[in-house]
């Protein structure tokens, strides 16, 4: 069987991998060095399982930039592609959706269309009724950053807006190329498998929220939050597990996905959402005031990655605090290997660490590393586990 994926990001490209273990897969994507990365059995972003099948497994990949390639004769074609949050309308961006919608109808109309890119509620169903096809389905994608293939191959479920034969059809290839038969198929309604999406990220950061809340109470009454979130956690129906206080929830879907959701809840009574996406704003305001108190002239900003494994820092919750600590004056430089550029939005990045060490008075680190234990008296961190 032909798949095409369009776009190679995380979602994409772990998608490919996962499907090209047992059938032919095509790649399309715009940028032609990633292409070419692929071709070359070279993995273009930090994921250590993908980089592991790309060198390894006989896998039946082919990357291109050729869209009548990619889309001629494939049963399944896999939409990837970004859909960033525009806080003009409030609403994702799904204009690469669209185009893809609208090309692929035109090239090859007989290709199951299944959306993996994270969409508003109730978009397929208006996609169906434009371009005159139930051939459109949504099917959501959990994945970590760095681990993207990882999840694909231990999927906690498999949830497939489209309760046809086409959406079962997909499932099993999903399932064909896992490493494990355990995950549970789920079978929905196009608009119920985006809502599963946004409310499954918005739990999550939620969750997220929560404990940074906790964090801050305990900071500003001289507390220990580490007592309190293991003696919290230690409820069965609460766990020990997603509790590491951070600078906030950030990376490419916690705060689009919030946002999305409470823009569908426009007519729909709410608080709760809300709360979710005013609670991550109010803890960068707290720890951007809590840096500031200690009169630094020079904060230093470790890392711009969200965490380990990963060379992605689209809003990243680090910057929110950079661009407060700026707000009031104080200079701020940077050290991130990833960052090819001598600045970051006008912060100097400085690319010797110990050079970087040295010219901060505070180093913050929305993560602890090694290679700061000799800073510790300037490191200001969250970090209380140790964990992502």
């Amino acid at each position: 069987m032909k798949i095409a994926v369009v776009g190679l990001g995380y979602v994409g490209l772990s998608n490919a991998v996962l499907l090209a273990q047992h059938h032919r897969v095509v790649a399309l994507d715009v940028d032609a060095l990633r292409v070419a990365a692929v071709n070359r059995r070279e993995c273009p972003i930090e994921d250590a399982e993908m980089q592991q099948f790309l060198a390894q497994k006989p896998l039946d990949l082919q990357a291109t930039t050729d869209a009548a390639l990619a889309y001629r004769g494939a049963r399944f074609v896999v939409v990837a592609t970004p859909t960033n949050y525009d806080s003009v309308t409030n609403q994702f961006d799904t204009r690469t959706v669209e185009q893809v919608l609208g090309d692929v109808r035109q090239a090859n109309p007989q290709a199951v269309i299944v959306i993996k890119s994270t969409i508003p509620v109730g978009f397929v169903d208006r996609m169906r009724q434009r371009f005159q096809t139930d051939a459109i389905l949504f099917s959501p994608e959990f994945l970590r950053e760095g681990r993207a293939l990882y999840d694909n191959l231990y999927p906690s479920r498999i949830v497939v807006g489209g309760s046809c034969a086409q959406a079962q059809e997909f499932a099993t290839l999903l399932r064909q190329g896992a490493a494990t038969d355990t995950a549970e198929i789920v079978l929905t309604g196009p608009a119920e498998a985006e809502a599963v999406k946004l409310f499954a990220n918005t739990y999550l950061a939620m969750r997220v929220a929560f404990f940074n809340e906790l964090d801050s109470y305990a900071l500003a009454r001289g507390l220990d939050s580490r007592q309190i979130i293991n003696a919290v956690g230690l409820d069965p129906r609460i766990g020990q597990h997603y509790n590491n206080p951070s600078f906030g929830y950030g990376g490419y879907c916690l705060p689009k996905d919030t946002r999305q959701l409470l823009a569908n809840y426009s007519d729909v009574p709410q608080n709760l959402i809300a709360a979710i996406v005013d609670a991550n704003r109010t803890r960068k305001d707290f720890l951007a005031e809590a840096i500031l108190a200690k009169a630094p002239n020079v904060v230093g900003v470790y890392r711009l990655v969200m965490k380990s494994g990963s060379d992605n820092f689209r809003q990243s919750s680090v910057q929110g605090i950079m661009k407060r600590i700026k707000a009031k004056g104080v200079r701020v430089i940077v050290y991130e290997p990833s960052y090819p550029e001598p600045s970051f939005f006008g912060s100097e990045v400085v690319d010797d660490l110990t050079r970087f060490k040295a010219s901060a008075d505070v180093i913050v680190a929305n993560r602890h590393a090694a290679e700061l234990a000799d800073v510790a008296g300037k490191l200001f961190t969250r970090d209380l586990f140790g964990t992502d």
